[in-house]
């Protein structure tokens, strides 16, 4: 599936010319919970099995993949069985990201338990594999992209939602039934609370971006046992929280 479209556009560089230019593809994705839970969410469409996944465990939704009953995906829509606590169903409120998010408060969310290290060495090629895998934004720039990375797996994902992206690593990472606790996280994009306590709740111990954290990320991440980087741009980078994990 090609994920974006040729378009006709204007160029203006002192002169104006006719151009055509590579704009990523988005769709509304329809998720509906054991029929009474809707969610709408604009993504790049596809990987959204691995999606679904990751969404319902990063929102605390399911603990595992067996947790699970249904998943089909038809079109646009994807309905899911799942066993949902009454107390998640009540609580549930719509998010800022792409409206489809779960915000619990972070007391919600035990602490990561992982004494996973990783060099300073290894997060650089992490994000060097990154950049030459994110096509889509190479094609684009209309896309974010994000890793998981441990042992010799190193699973990419591309959306136009960070939020999806890593959604999508996670989703693919338990079908492959990844230990998240020995994996960490390289993607494109902001580190806000509502992304740290996706990352958290999978017990992914180590997220980096090339982008900044925010205050409310950086709480999370110190609350949770995060090691949180950022700005990894030019070999340097910035380690916020929990710099155990960083073997310099």
């Amino acid at each position: 599936m090609r994920l974006y479209k040729d378009v006709i556009a204007f160029k203006v560089d002192g002169k104006i010319a006719k151009v055509k230019e590579r704009v990523v593809k988005d769709s509304e994705i329809h998720l509906i919970i054991n029929e009474m839970l809707s969610r709408r969410f604009y993504v790049t469409p596809n990987n959204l099995k691995e999606f679904t996944i990751g969404y319902l465990l990063g929102e605390g939704l399911i603990d595992t993949v067996s947790d699970i009953k249904l998943l089909d995906i038809n079109g646009e829509t994807i309905n899911v069985e799942i066993n949902l606590k009454d107390s998640m169903a009540k609580e549930s409120v719509i998010g800022s990201d792409s409206l489809g998010g779960w915000r619990y408060k972070i007391e919600s969310v035990e602490a990561v338990d992982s004494t996973f290290s990783i060099t300073k060495d290894e997060l650089f090629e992490a994000f060097d594999r990154l950049v030459k895998g994110a096509r889509l934004w190479k094609m684009t720039g209309g896309a974010h992209v994000a890793a998981l990375v441990g042992g010799d797996r190193f699973i990419l994902a591309e959306d136009v939602s960070r939020h999806v992206a890593v959604d999508k690593i996670i989703g693919a990472g338990a079908l492959d039934m990844v230990d998240f606790a020995e994996t960490f996280i390289v993607y494109s994009g902001r580190m806000p609370a509502d992304m740290l306590i996706k990352v958290a709740r999978v017990g992914i111990p180590i997220i980096a971006s090339n982008a900044a954290p925010t205050y409310s990320g950086y709480k999370v991440a110190v609350d949770a046992g995060l090691t949180m980087i950022g700005f990894v741009r030019d070999r340097r980078f910035n380690i916020y929280t929990h710099p155990e994990r960083i073997k310099i």
